[in-house]
């Protein structure tokens, strides 16, 4: 049993304040477009982002599934990182469900610049793939939570424009990139023309994510998320919950934050520990365990015998992520296990 679970954001319970508009949700038939507690939600998610609407969708991979089948055809290329999401964590669905292929672009951090980008998009020529959407992931959950500061994200968007692309944001946290970033979600979203972020990472919602475009763009994704299986019926409960982490959740995200870099500063301490404590922007924390000598198996094992839970992320390197249940005296905890494991 573990008692301080660092494996991801998306273990958070509904607190009992979203247990309870989660209960008194009015609902109906969303496949009719009848349920007004989700009908509240795209509302509430199409303002907050300044875009025409928005759409509930079940999962993260889903939105972000129907948004690149909003804006490509089958053959078409897209630009993203190496580690993006919708790349290497969505199962292959792009490839698999929309027939595209992808130049995935290597930075350490996750994030693009058009330095990276420019030469990755392909001329017009029956020998290639048409390059048509360059996916920014924000935060970049392999580049440890990095985020992209708002001038390069103009930059792209300007490139994307002048060489005919869509510009689509995977923003599962988005929120915590803005506050990070010192930017607001709209700001951000004004130079994307799909965005997807989630309810249940930082936000504390047991499920669902949000697609977020044009008017025109969400009544084609009603249709694509029918057929990907995502049509729901009295699914207004599950949208109380993402309007109940919208309107109360999103400032706290900043103490997440904090305590993600007084880990990483303890972590910096430990002889048996490779991080630097500068790169932590938002709620990851990924460090190296080479100098401990111990493998990722041995060193999980380790950390759960004592009550903490935190995930292996390739080579010698853990992840841990702060979240909403996670308190300062659960930090202090679990800085404690880490140095009995690594000093």
């Amino acid at each position: 049993m573990l008692k301080i679970d660092l494996r991801s954001d998306t273990v958070t319970k509904p607190s009992v304040p979203m247990r309870s508009a989660m209960a008194e949700a009015e609902v109906g038939d969303d496949v009719f477009g009848e349920d007004p507690s989700i009908n509240r939600l795209q509302q509430i998610a199409a303002e907050m982002l300044g875009k025409e609407a928005a759409l509930f969708t079940p999962s993260g991979t889903m939105a972000n599934q129907i948004c690149l089948r909003l804006l490509t055809r089958p053959g078409d290329e897209v630009i993203c990182h190496q580690w993006a999401h919708l790349y290497r964590f969505e199962g292959s669905a792009a490839q698999t469900l929309s027939g595209l292929s992808f130049f995935p672009i290597p930075h350490p951090r996750g994030i693009l610049s058009p330095d990276l980008v420019k030469p990755a998009i392909l001329e017009s020529n029956i020998h290639y793939p048409v390059t048509r959407v360059l996916a920014l992931e924000n935060t970049s959950n392999k580049g440890n939570g990095a985020v992209y500061p708002l001038e390069n994200v103009k930059e792209l968007a300007q490139l994307a424009r002048e060489n005919g692309l869509y510009l689509h944001l995977d923003g599962a946290r988005m929120f915590n990139a803005c506050l990070a970033g010192g930017y607001s979600p709209k700001e951000l979203a004004s130079s994307f023309d799909t965005i997807s972020f989630c309810l249940s990472k930082g936000l504390g919602a047991p499920v669902g994510s949000m697609v977020v475009s044009t008017r025109e763009n969400i009544e084609k994704a009603i249709r694509i998320r029918k057929r990907l299986g995502g049509g729901m019926r009295q699914a207004g409960f599950l949208a109380a919950a993402g309007i109940f982490a919208l309107e109360n959740n999103i400032d706290r995200l900043a103490r997440d934050h904090e305590r993600a870099q007084k880990l990483a500063r303890a972590l910096a301490e430990l002889k048996g520990v490779l991080i630097d404590p500068s790169d932590i922007q938002t709620n990851i924390v990924i460090f190296d365990i080479t100098p401990s000598g111990l493998s990722p198996e041995q060193a999980l094992s380790r950390l759960g015998q004592l009550g903490l839970g935190v995930v292996p992320f390739g080579g010698n390197l853990l992840r841990a992520v702060l979240h909403l249940e996670i308190s300062d005296q659960d930090v202090e905890e679990a800085i404690s296990i880490l140095q009995e494991v690594f000093q």
